[in-house]
C-alpha cells in the first residue's frame, strides 16, 4: 500500500522571507492586504463610478494578479472574555445585570446568524530566476561536451538578487496600492510574520488566524 505524500510535498510554499514568498516552481508572491467599501450602500451613481474606476485600475496593470476574499467564521470568544472582564468589574447590580444579558445576546446572535469575517487581498506574482556565475556556466560548457556528472545543488539567490526581487515586488505594489486609493481603498504589503499567518490558515483553516489591523 503506497504511502500517503508529506504534508511538505502537498504544500507549494517553499520559504517565507521578508515580504517575499517563495514558491516551489520558482516564483514569488507579495501580498496586499485591502480594505472594503461596502458597494451596496453606495448611490447608483457612485456605484457606475466605482465600477469605471475599477476597469481603469485593472487597464492600468501589466501583469497577473489574484484577488483573494478569505472568509472564516468570526471568533467572538476574545470579545466576550473582554466583555466579561468589564462586567465582573462593575460595582452597580443593574449594570452588572445588562452586561449578563448583552453577552447572552450577543452569543444567541453569533449562533443564528452564523457571523462570517472577511478578508480582501491581492496577491501579486513575480517570476524569479537565480542567476550562475561565470563558473557554473563554463562547467554547463564543459558537460556538454564531457562525461555527464551529478548535478551540483543549486546556490542559492544573491543578496543583490533579493534586493532586486524585492524593489520589483514593492514597484508592483504601489502601482495596485495607488491604483485602490482611486476608488477610497487602503492597501498594505503584508509583513513576514503576517505571510505566515496568513499561509498557515490557508492550509490549516481550522486553526484560528491572527488578527491584522
Amino acid at each position: 500500500m503506497a504511502q500517503p505524500p508529506a504534508t511538505t510535498d502537498i504544500v507549494p510554499v517553499k520559504n517565507i522571507l521578508e515580504r517575499m514568498v517563495f514558491l516551489k516552481d520558482g516564483t514569488l508572491r507579495s501580498v496586499i492586504e485591502v480594505s472594503a467599501v461596502n458597494f451596496d450602500l453606495r448611490s447608483s451613481d457612485e456605484q457606475a463610478a466605482l465600477i469605471q474606476q475599477f476597469q481603469g485600475f485593472l487597464n492600468a496593470v501589466d501583469f497577473r494578479m489574484q484577488i483573494l476574499i478569505q472568509s472564516r467564521r468570526y471568533d467572538i470568544e476574545q470579545y466576550m472574555q473582554v466583555v466579561e472582564k468589564a462586567t465582573d468589574a462593575l460595582d452597580n447590580d443593574m449594570l452588572k445585570v445588562q452586561g449578563e444579558e448583552y453577552m447572552r445576546f450577543v452569543r444567541e446572535l453569533s449562533d443564528l446568524s452564523n457571523i462570517m469575517s472577511k478578508r480582501f487581498l491581492v496577491v501579486i506574482p513575480l517570476e524569479a530566476t537565480v542567476a550562475k556565475d561565470a563558473k557554473s556556466m563554463l562547467g554547463d560548457l564543459k558537460g556538454m561536451f564531457g562525461k555527464k556528472k551529478a548535478a551540483p545543488a543549486p546556490a542559492g539567490p544573491t543578496e543583490e538578487q533579493m534586493q532586486a526581487w524585492q524593489m520589483q515586488l514593492a514597484q508592483r505594489a504601489d502601482l495596485v496600492i495607488s491604483g485602490l486609493a482611486g476608488m477610497g481603498l487602503r492597501g498594505r504589503l503584508l509583513e513576514q510574520e503576517e505571510l505566515v499567518t496568513l499561509y498557515t490558515s490557508l492550509f490549516n483553516p481550522e486553526v484560528p488566524s491572527v488578527k491584522t489591523s
